[in-house]
């Protein structure tokens, strides 16, 4: 008999038309024994409980859950992670479609590379479903892991809506600690400390990219401009973006590992990184003495041009700020 696989999705607010898309797409998949959880987090748009109770209505698979006061974006993931008891769980995103061997192709690479996670590559598209990028492990220079690898601490490897994770990973997640970030990467950190983790380079989905994405699929110019927009484009602005993208990509990440870290040489790697992003915030032009620590935490595969990027952030905000000037508002 197949194993059991659960699907955990979050809404709110959604476009009623994407979410009919995205369940739609699940619903199609060639692996038929599958548990979609479905939680929104209390959306104001009052259409789309209607959509979802006439979807759980009509197929047994789908279970609702609506939230009597809005979580947040990372307790509602929480929420699905503490009903699911599937040995196999997947993470959706509300407006992307999937592929309809998705789930099959996935749990196979999983279960045939005996990992605790496995993450695939994808199509990035617009609100008009037209194709925007290909290949977004290569737009987005996805670090490439087979195994283990220091990346899966000191970087998110996979976004959450590529990934399958095991029940084992679901039980070390759950309850979410002070700190917490990210559910997709803290997932890749917990199957890093067991069994590994694996990938596929197909792209098994398409990955949707709108004005209201929460994270993830926007460009460096676009990030950049949406920041100057809400607080200017002088240098000191600069040196608060700075900050804020190192502590948010990257810093913040490595506190939220620390809170679940077991293995003892992670626990020396993280101490290590940490202290190297505190050196590194400090700077205001240039930083040359901790330039090799860079390659020891952050360098891999897959990540050449955005290697190129993350140095001049990091090390040469006066060139940076070059690149940040140059960028419009739009």
């Amino acid at each position: 008999m197949e194993e059991l696989v659960d699907i955990l999705l979050t809404t709110y607010n959604t476009n009623e038309i994407f979410l009919k898309k995205q369940i739609d797409s699940i619903l199609q998949q060639t692996y038929k024994n599958i548990k979609i959880y479905i939680s929104d987090d209390r959306s104001t748009n009052d259409k789309i409980e209607p959509i979802l109770r006439e979807y759980e209505k009509n197929d047994p698979r789908i279970k609702i859950y609506i939230q009597p006061i809005n979580l947040g974006y990372n307790k509602n993931f929480e929420f699905l992670l503490k009903k699911s008891k599937a040995k196999y769980i997947m993470f959706s995103d509300h407006d992307d479609i999937w592929y309809k061997d998705k789930v099959e192709k996935t749990l196979k690479k999983l279960q045939e590379d005996n990992v605790d996670m496995v993450y695939c590559n994808c199509r990035q598209i617009n609100e008009k479903d037209e194709v925007i990028k290909k290949d977004y492990f290569k737009y987005k220079n996805v670090p490439l892991v087979k195994g283990k690898s220091k990346l899966a601490i000191s970087r998110c490897v996979g976004i959450g809506c590529s990934q399958m994770i095991t029940k084992e990973i679901r039980n070390k997640m759950i309850p979410f600690k002070k700190w917490f970030v990210a559910h997709d990467w803290l997932s890749a950190f917990l199957a890093n400390e067991e069994k590994g983790i694996s990938y596929i380079y197909e792209p098994l989905f398409d990955y949707r990219l709108h004005s209201t994405n929460v994270f993830g699929g926007r460009s460096l110019s676009q990030n950049i401009s949406r920041w100057k927009k809400e607080n200017g484009g002088d240098y000191k602005s600069y040196l608060d973006y700075r900050k804020s993208a190192i502590t948010k990509a990257y810093a913040d990440g490595i506190r939220m590992c620390k809170k679940y870290v077991k293995n003892e040489e992670n626990k020396q790697f993280i101490e290590y990184a940490s202290k190297y992003y505190e050196a590194i915030l400090e700077t205001k032009k240039i930083n040359l003495k901790n330039i090799k620590d860079y390659f020891y935490i952050l360098a891999g595969k897959n990540l050449g041009k955005k290697m190129i990027r993350e140095i001049i952030l990091f090390h040469f905000p006066i060139i940076g700020y070059l690149k940040f000037s140059n960028i419009k508002v739009e």
